[in-house]
């Protein structure tokens, strides 16, 4: 087993080579720890190595000072993928080095982003399920942001990751080998509560939930709300909740007021609720130009101002 944990990144300051020292550290610990495992019983050792990796990727990650944001919801059709690709461009117009990581066999993320999933080579699917240290594939520089991309095949880890060594690390330990290169990893996480997104949740900082405002996908909350704190409690107990982003909200109707005043009621002490991303033709728009809404033809004035909201309170993330 290697691990490795980042490139010097020419366009970081001077505290990156601090850090790269003090992660040098992290790798001695981590080997003599491994190397350790020889003396242990064998019923033992992957237990102790599981510890070992949690412990070094969880100390690389504080001293990157990366968020990694899951947005998640078990719900199809709630605006998780719009609300990825425009946050995350919000956030690279702000300058920060922002990556876009697709989890969802669907591609849509991919394909908001303009890119051909028929002519992918190489995508997430790969370094998920490698017995090699596979990279992460990254599509470099599409609008200013980085994009680990995704197609149908990634259903296929659905399967293939049910039995296989320390799945819950899958997606956290290749991200490990490049959180030093980005400010912010976004998570379009699959409509499901299956191993893909268990995986996102594991390797996540940060969890915002977008939602829809109608009664049925109220509903879904407290289910969704539960599978996160089994997450917290078994496998990442410093994943937080950063916000809730009211979705597909009409003014005009009564029931969207009604279930946008219960989830500001509801789940507000849980986290922060963010303005509501009204229903608009030019969101839709902008996808079907494979583009963010900010350099789409048709752009929406009233939407930009809410991703522009919630980027500047990902910005304040301790």
């Amino acid at each position: 087993m290697t691990i490795a944990l980042g490139h010097k990144n020419p366009k970081k300051s001077g505290g990156a080579s601090r850090r790269h020292f003090s992660l040098g550290l992290v790798n001695l610990t981590l080997l003599y720890i491994l190397n350790r495992l020889d003396f242990a019983a064998k019923s033992r050792r992957l237990e102790i190595e599981k510890i070992a990796i949690c412990f070094v990727i969880e100390i690389h990650q504080l001293l990157a000072m990366s968020h990694v944001i899951a947005f998640f919801n078990q719900s199809g059709g709630v605006g998780k993928t719009t609300v990825t690709q425009n946050i995350g461009y919000q956030l690279s117009t702000k300058g920060h080095r922002v990556l876009l990581l697709d989890m969802d066999p669907q591609a849509s993320l991919t394909t908001f982003m303009g890119v051909d999933v028929a002519q992918l080579d190489k995508t997430i699917y790969d370094a998920l399920v490698s017995e090699t240290d596979e990279p992460l594939a990254i599509l470099h520089n599409l609008y200013d942001m980085d994009l680990s991309p995704a197609n149908i095949v990634l259903a296929n880890a659905e399967q293939e990751l049910v039995l296989a060594d320390q799945r819950e690390l899958r997606l956290k330990l290749p991200l490990s080998q490049v959180l030093d290169n980005y400010d912010f990893v976004l998570i379009d996480c699959p409509p499901s509560l299956g191993i893909l997104s268990q995986i996102s949740l594991v390797a996540a900082t940060e969890i915002i939930v977008p939602i829809q405002t109608q009664f049925k996908a109220l509903m879904g909350t407290d289910f969704l709300l539960s599978t996160v704190k089994k997450v917290q409690r078994r496998l990442n107990k410093d994943l937080k909740i950063a916000g809730f982003i009211p979705t597909m909200f009409s003014a005009a109707n009564a029931l969207d007021q009604r279930t946008l005043e219960t989830i500001v009621e509801q789940l507000s002490p849980i986290a922060q609720v963010f303005s509501p991303i009204p229903r608009a033709t030019a969101i839709a728009e902008a996808s079907e130009y494979g583009k963010p809404l900010a350099i789409s033809p048709k752009k929406n004035s009233a939407i930009l101002t809410i991703f522009e909201e919630i980027a500047k309170a990902i910005e304040k993330l301790e």
